[in-house]
Formats: C-alpha cells, structure tokens, sequence
C-alpha cells in the first residue's frame, strides 16, 4: 500500500506516513468495542478505557515521571487537559454512542471526513499545500463522506436501525469529527513547535492525565442518582470481565500504541497531510467492522472506501511534490 504514496526520496515524510498507517491500524479496534459492549453506556465505556490508559502510562513511565513532569513549561498541564478531554474521552463517548446507534461502518465513514476539516485547519501551518491544489483530493474525501451517508439511510442492513437513531448516531459522529480535529491540529502545532518531548513521552504524559480525568468521570457515574448510565441488573461477572479485558486492550494498543505511532507522525508531516492519515483508521475500522458482522461491503460502501483512498494518496502526493513540479510517475 505504502508504494502508492511514491514520495520522492523524502525519508522523514515516509517515515511519518508509515507511523501514520500505524496509529490507523491501531485506532481502528477502537470503533468494534462499543458494539461489542451495547449493554455499556458511551459514558463508562470511555471513563473505563481512560482510566485503565492512565494506569498504563504510569506503570510505563516509572521512575522517569519526576523528570518528565519537570519539563512541562507553564500553560502545558492546560495544554494536557484540553488534548485529553477533546482528543480523547469527549471524542469517545461521541464515537462510541456513534457506533451503538448507527452502527460501525456508518460511523467510521463519518469519521473520515476529519481528514477535510484538520486540513482546513492547518492551512496556514508550515509546509500546507495551498487549498487550490488539494481541492480534487479533498472533493473525492468528501465524496466518499457522502456515499456513506446514503448508504446509512438506504441500505438494507442500516434499515435495521430505527431513522431516528440513526440519524442521532449521524449528528454524534459529526460531533466527534470536530471534537477530534481540535484536538489535533493543537497537538501537532505544539509538538513540531517543541523538542523536549518525543512522541511517546508525551503520550504518556497525555495518558496520565486522561487517566485521572476517565477516573474522576468513573466516580461522578456511580456518584449520580438512578443508573442511567449504568449497565441493567443482568450485567453478569463475564460482562464485567469482558468489559476490563477489552478497554485493556483498547489502553495498551489503541491508546498507548496508537497515540505513540500518531505523535510520531505528527511531528514529521505538515498539518494538511498528517490529518489525512486518519483514512487509514476508516480503512482498518471498516476491515475490522465487516468480519465481525460477517457481511460483504455495499456497492457504496465499496465505493467510498475507493474515494477514501484515491483521496489521501493524491493528496500524499502533493505534498510530496513542490507547486509547479512534474507529477510522480507510477
């Protein structure tokens, strides 16, 4: 897949491209989990995840964390809290209420419309592609953006869903594509502006505070009257160990892992083409999604996915490419 980027002898580019598939592979479980989990509220799934995702990172960190901490410069512990709750546990309790009500597929092409908004964002950022020669990319983006969405309401195994939640798992998906593309710009931004942290130091830093923020939401959950966020009376023991086992991996692999291989990529590609990474997160989302459902693609989702990736590697392409240059033979 990695050949169709062609990227002309630029080996930091390559390199983040690879870090960015990476995260993609890595970030794509995490759309399986809530539908595995229905009986778990959006709420618990996320406070679980996170709270398990700080004990990794402090477990990981060890010793090292009073060195680390005292790097951290005024205004970055702000920093942390914003990238935590926007980045992390607002975009999953968003993500994963997305994927209970309008079902995985549906919300992992959503989702890949977060590409078009980060490059929105990281227009002006050093090394952006001006939007003129990215407007055929990020059209076939969008394209494929809207494929999905029909699929959502015309296709016979989204016709299984009640309109009104799927339309609501619509809007909640959209809301995790802001919440997310936030998050993203801020973070790119602050780690090409610095070189005290690598990728994965201050994934683990991110990781701590999130941890403490998913177990301060954990404890308001119990804290709060009635159990409207909590699983029914017949949540059995194998539940609950289902439950910690998956969000143990969605800590180690997704968050840890895949926060690392991001921030790695993050700091080696320019804002516009790092965003567009998060293709391969729908990519792997969808291959994850259709073997556990056990079904063939739709026409349009088949479709979007072609869309999807025509989309990133011109842009990938590009950006490999200074304005006025002849394009990169196949």
């Amino acid at each position: 897949m990695l050949r169709c980027f062609a990227l002309q002898g630029d080996g930091r580019m390559r390199a983040g491209i690879v870090f960015g598939v990476l995260s993609g592979a890595a970030w794509g479980a995490v759309f399986l989990v809530p539908a595995l989990l229905p009986q778990f509220s959006p709420l618990l799934l996320a406070s679980g995840r996170y709270l398990l995702y700080g004990a990794v990172s402090l477990l990981l960190v060890g010793r090292a964390l009073p060195r680390l901490w005292r790097r951290l410069e005024k205004g970055e512990l702000r920093l942390l809290v914003e990238l935590a709750l926007t980045g992390n546990l607002i975009y999953y309790v968003l993500l994963a209420g997305a994927v209970q009500m309008a079902g995985v597929a549906s919300t992992s092409l959503i989702i890949g419309a977060t590409p078009v908004v980060i490059t929105l964002l990281g227009r002006r950022d050093a090394g952006a592609v001006s939007l003129r020669r990215l407007v055929v990319p990020l059209g076939m983006v969008l394209a494929g953006v809207a494929c999905i969405n029909l699929d959502v309401l015309l296709s016979a195994h989204a016709q299984a869903r009640p309109l009104g939640g799927r339309v609501l798992g619509m809007a909640l998906a959209v809301g995790a594509v802001l919440s997310w593309a936030w998050y993203a710009a801020r973070n790119a931004r602050f780690l090409q502006s610095q070189s005290r942290f690598d990728g994965n130091q201050w994934s683990l830093l991110w990781g701590m505070v999130t941890g403490a923020l998913g177990g301060l939401v954990w404890l308001a959950v119990l804290a709060l009257p009635g159990d409207a966020f909590l699983p029914g009376a017949d949540t059995t023991s194998a539940d609950w160990t289902r439950f910690w086992a998956l969000n143990l991996f969605l800590a180690i692999a997704c968050s840890w892992f895949g926060n690392w291989m991001w921030n790695a990529a993050a700091r080696r590609l320019p804002l516009t083409l790092s965003g567009q990474m998060l293709v391969f997160e729908t990519l792997f989302a969808l291959l994850y999604g259709f073997t556990w459902a056990q079904r063939w693609p739709t026409i349009l989702e088949l479709v979007a996915v072609g869309l999807l990736v025509a989309g990133v590697v011109m842009s990938a392409r590009r950006h490999a490419q200074p304005p006025g240059a002849a394009p990169v033979p196949h």
